[in-house]
């Protein structure tokens, strides 16, 4: 034992030489088939991601005459005469003592005070100052707390 510890270890680069290396039958089969299959799913996953991107993509020649000849955007609110038919009181404090929480305007967040035109909602009572209710209607037609609809109201 003594002798082999004593000898120093050598690398044999002949044992690492691959001159020997050769790929046979099933092992190229297979390398071949794995190779094509990548090579596949590749170009279905490029032909799909230029597909969407043409979809999305309006093209000159389509986009100009549509847009000229689109019928004008309808506005997404109330009109004006149905915003105007909504029922207006005077706002009047509580008289319950028992009562703590004065009522706001949800809108611009202000407390009702004693006489304030005060608008209220037929589908759903909720109460809001005047100004910032037929701002808000104008934009869109429901009611900013609970989103009724007073489209159907604005029909009868």
């Amino acid at each position: 034992m003594a002798s082999q510890d004593s000898q120093p270890f050598h690398w044999r680069y002949t044992e690492f030489d691959d001159r020997n290396f050769q790929i046979r039958g099933r092992t190229l089969f297979f390398i071949v088939v794995l190779f094509s299959i990548v090579l596949l799913i590749t170009i279905l996953f490029l032909y799909a991601r230029w597909v969407c991107r043409i979809r999305h993509l309006p093209s000159a020649a389509t986009s100009a005459p549509h847009r000229a000849h689109a019928p004008p955007a309808q506005p997404q609110g109330l009109d004006p005469a149905t915003i105007n038919s909504l029922p207006m009181t005077l706002h009047r404090s509580p008289s319950m003592a028992g009562l703590r929480e004065e009522p706001e305007c949800c809108i611009c967040l202000g407390v009702f005070q004693d006489g304030d035109k005060v608008k209220v909602l037929p589908e759903c009572q909720h109460c809001y100052h005047s100004e910032c209710v037929d701002k808000w209607l104008t934009a869109r037609p429901n009611c900013p707390l609970c989103r009724a609809s007073l489209r159907a109201h604005s029909l009868v």
